[in-house]
Parts: C-alpha cells; structure tokens; sequence
C-alpha cells in the first residue's frame, strides 16, 4: 500500500518524535498553491458542560510514529474470539442476533476495512474460515459498512488464459451478504509481496510469467537495467504481448468475468470496484520498490521508463513534437534510489534539470503515458459496470517525503507531476472525473511531526493539496491510513482530513468513503477495539452532527458492550 513506510523503523529508531508542531521549512512553497491558506480551521464541536479529559484510562495517547505501534493491552475474554481465530482454525458459531442500531446510517463518513491480503487460499478457499466468520460479525457489530478484499488475478485467472477460479471469493462474498456488509472488491493486478505490509506472495498469472521470462522487456525497468516483476510495463498497455491479448485486454476480460459471475450481487453487497492500476494497486511507476533492497525510506526512487516499450514511446513523442535528439534516453542525472534531491543535477533546488525546458518535456511526457493508462483502463472499466448500480474507484500514493522541496523528487520518479511550479494532482482528478470515478488517497491518518523533518516530510499537505484538487475537479474523495494504526491520535487526524474544510467546501462536503487498513488480530484486542468502535461511530455521525462529543463516545461505548455476547459466544466455541 502508501506510505509512511514501515522500514522507518530503523531510520527513527532511537529519535525522539517532538509533540510540538514542527516549524515552518525554510521558507519553501510545496504546491503551485499553497493549501494550507485555504485549509480552515474545523469549527468547535458541540460539547457538553462537563468535558473530559483527553486522557483516557489514566493514560495519554501521545504523538506517535505511523511505524511504531501503540504499547498493547492483553486482549480482554471478550474480544479476543476474532484475535485467537487468525491463529486457529477451530469452528466459530454462526449468530444470529445482531445490534440493530449499527445498521442505521449516519450523514458522516461510512467506514470499511481492508481484509487480509490473504483471505483467499492459493487452492482457492476462504482461508482460516471459522476466523473469517467471526471477525466479520464483530464489525457488522462495530457498525463497520462493509469490507475490501483484494480480488487476485495471480489466483483467479492462474493457469490459463481466459480460465477463471473464483472459487473462494464466492464464499466470501456470501459471508459479507449474510452479516449484512458491504464489499469494495479491489481488481488486483499486481503481484502481492514486495510492498510495504505485503504479508504473503501471489505472483501474476503462471501464463503472464511465462512471457515475461521470454520478454524481459515487459517488465518496468530502470536506467541500470534493473526489472521490476510487479505489474506489466504500461508500454505494452495496446500491444498483443499476452498470448495474442493485450494487457489492457486482460484487464477488461476479467472485470467483465467478475461482472458475469457475481451479478446478483453487484449494487446491493458489492457496492465498488477499484481497479488496480500499477504496483500495490496504486496508479504510479514502480519507482520506489522496497522488496529486492533497491530502496528505503526516503529515498527518492528513480524513473521507470528504460524498457524498449517505454522507450519507443519516448522515441515516438520526441519525433512527434519535434525533438528527436531526446528520444534515446531518459534522464540519466537523477541519481540512485536512495539518494535525496540535493544530491542530483536533476532534481536540486537550483538550476535542477527537472526545471529545464528538457525536464518539463519528460515530465510531460512520463506523468502523461500514467495518465493515459488510467484513461484506457477506466473506459473499460466504466462500459463494464456502466448501469451496474457499482461505483469505480483508483488507489492513489500518497508519496510525502520530500513534499517540502521544490522538485517533489519521490512523486516525480512515481509518475506525478507535481512540483513547486506545477500541480501533479489535478490531471489525475480531471482524468478520474471524466469517468465518474473516485480518487482513493493514502496516509490520511499522519501527521507532519511524525516524520523525519530532515527529509521534508508532510503527509498532512499533501492530503490538502489532493482535496483542493477533486473539489476543483468535482471527484469524489476517499481514504485509507497507509499503515495500521490503532491510537486516538490517528483516529482524529483521520476525523479532521475526512472532514474537508477547505475553502470552496460550500456544500459541506465530506470523504465519501474511509477503508481502514486492516482487519488483523491486533484491531481486536481490547483497548484497540474500544478505540475502533469509537472511531467508527464518530466517522458515521460526521462533522454536522448535533450531538456533543461526550454523547457520541457514549454511544460508541455502547456498541462496545453490544459486541460482549457475541465475541464470548464465539471464544467459548474456540476453546471447546
């Protein structure tokens, strides 16, 4: 998924985080806009006349690093059935009642959590089923809307062209149906492992693999030579280099398969389809890859357009526009992965290629070729579900390391246009909004001080500067936390960015979805919970609610206490 990253770890271990705000970086404009001008301060919530302390328990939530997870409590009898059943495969019971309550709507922000990325089983079962079971009633009973689930290529269509399994995914979705959530099936055409909180490995199609291996040149590539096996290079995207169909092709023939085989639930139980468009389902280049040692955080990754497909599109383009003697090559001044942007010619502060008259070419180019990607992709997507009663949605990076500088570095290499000069957000939001679909952002759950100021890091103007841009381009906008966090300080961050005040916001928008990453045995543990449902239940009342903060965590607190039976029922079925 986006990012921060968890490797941080070693970057911050031992460095103190600062619960102050950090001070302004030296003076340097991040957006051709600068959001925080038109970003408002939220209005006061209604309160009542006893307020509570911050603290909860006798104990302060602190600032803390999106790496490094909150201390623990043991997991209380009451919750821990969904806990012990990810490490157990010992039958949970199929209750019946439900809290009636958690199925009312609020005017907020309805919330959905990500599944496992490995809910499904390479022999095409629901994996840890009992498990499975149980987790989802529990966050039926949270008042959770719905779920996301990966739904694999490398799985469905593993063996053989044309040849779809869907067995697994049928299960589940009819266990979403029967605990009443709702799905946002995710068209994965990634491989799995080698991402940031890839927790298993489910490599592409074994046909897709095979011509890989004979063409290496489908694989992204860097200006060292280097491939890149997570996604199919979008310079094949119109060429018939996967056994006679192109990549689009592919694509197109396995949403429409999906469609065809799960109809009936299309508009009442699967609600959304996002569809994966690059590395980690995101819509970038494979610029920053963490899994074979190339880079970590914050590096500034590199530019991936060095196989003979992007290059002959390179070469086409210079031709085209009159500058052939630019066509052989990218830019080859731009340094190493792990390099930062002052340490290159092409993207330092001054007198940086990225400015040049060549630079803004290829940038053109390079963000361009990403964005007709998404368009062809899209179209297919759209004639697809069109009259479906489905939304469709992209997964967006939020790439914020090097924010703060003038050439964006990370978010150039990934394919996003966006510099002090140069706003890289509003052609993806144009590009989204000519087909009806919504633009999904990560690390709507940090906070600037929690990461290394040295590196110029700042998730939180990033996330202003995308918002700026859907409402400008009138796209709706979604989110995700880009690594599990499950402390009130994210909680609340998370609140305020779904919320939407900016400037222009006059119809009181909000995030028309927030997907939290990810159901695991930790999110049942007992303060973890507490703090869930809370989370959840102010999500869905929002930011028009009437009620006082003390009323909603009330409430909150009572669906806690709705989820002791049945948890307990399912932990008595687990130890007998």
């Amino acid at each position: 998924m986006a990012f921060s990253i968890t490797h941080q770890i070693g970057a911050l271990a031992g460095k103190p985080i600062s619960a102050t705000e950090p001070s302004t970086a030296s003076g340097e404009s991040t957006a051709n806009v600068s959001a925080s001008k038109v970003w408002k301060t939220p209005t006061t919530g209604l309160t009542c006349k006893i307020q509570k302390s911050e603290a909860k328990d006798g104990m302060l939530t602190p600032p803390m690093s999106p790496c490094r997870s909150p201390i623990l409590g043991a997991a209380r009898p009451d919750l821990s059935v969904a806990c012990q059943a990810f490490a157990t495969d010992v039958d949970a019971p199929v209750l019946e009642h439900e809290e009636r309550g958690a199925q009312v709507k609020g005017n907020g922000v309805p919330v959905f959590v990500m599944m496992p990325l490995d809910s499904v089983t390479m022999n095409h079962t629901v994996n840890r089923k009992k498990a499975m079971n149980a987790s989802l009633q529990a966050l039926k009973s949270a008042g959770v809307e719905g779920i996301m689930m990966d739904v694999w290529w490398g799985l469905v269509e593993r063996d053989a062209p044309g040849a779809y399994n869907w067995g697994g995914y049928a299960e589940l979705l009819e266990m979403a149906k029967k605990h009443g959530l709702k799905v946002q099936a995710v068209m994965s055409f990634h491989q799995c492992g080698g991402n940031v909180g890839d927790s298993c490995t489910i490599p592409l199609p074994n046909w897709v693999v095979e011509e890989v291996n004979n063409d290496q040149e489908l694989a992204y590539t860097d200006q060292w030579g280097k491939r890149n096996y997570e996604y199919i290079s979008l310079g094949t995207d119109t060429l018939p280099v996967l056994k006679g169909r192109t990549p689009v092709q592919c694509y197109a023939d396995f949403m429409r398969a999906f469609r065809d085989n799960f109809k009936h639930l299309l508009g009442d139980t699967i609600v959304e389809i996002q569809v994966g468009m690059g590395p980690a389902g995101e819509l970038r280049y494979p610029s920053y890859p963490e899994g074979d040692g190339r880079w970590s955080f914050p590096g500034i990754g590199a530019f991936q357009c060095f196989d003979k497909y992007m290059l002959s599109s390179l070469k086409a383009y210079c031709e085209s526009e009159g500058k052939p003697e630019w066509g052989s090559t990218g830019p080859t001044d731009a340094g190493h992965y792990n390099n930062w942007p002052e340490d290159t010619q092409f993207f330092k502060k001054e007198g940086g290629g990225w400015n040049s008259t060549y630079g803004e070419f290829f940038l053109g180019w390079y963000s361009q070729m990403l964005i007709d990607h998404g368009e062809r992709i899209l179209a297919s997507a759209k004639s697809i579900y069109e009259n479906e009663g489905v939304k469709i949605s992209v997964k967006v990076a939020g790439i914020h390391w090097h924010y703060g500088t003038r050439s964006h570095a990370p978010e150039l290499t990934a394919g996003y246009y966006n510099t002090r000069f140069h706003d890289g957000y509003l052609p993806i939001a144009q590009m989204l909004a000519r087909h009806g679909a919504i633009f999904n952002f990560t690390c709507i759950e940090m906070h600037d001080h929690e990461q290394p100021q040295d590196a110029q890091c700042s998730p939180e103007m990033l996330v202003r500067q995308v918002a700026l841009a859907t409402m400008k381009a009138g796209v709706p906008l979604a989110g995700e936390n880009a690594l599990p966090r499950f402390d009130d300080y994210a909680h609340e961050q998370i609140l305020q960015a779904s919320a939407l005040n900016i400037e222009g916001n006059t119809e009181g928008k909000q995030m028309c979805a927030f997907t939290y990453l990810r159901m695991n045995p930790q999110l049942f543990q007992g303060d973890n919970w507490r703090r869930f449902v809370s989370f959840v239940k102010k999500m869905k009342e929002g930011k028009n609610t009437q009620k006082c903060r003390e009323q909603v965590e009330r409430e909150a607190e009572h669906f806690v206490h709705v989820t002791t039976p049945l948890v307990q029922e399912a932990a008595h079925a687990l130890m007998h």
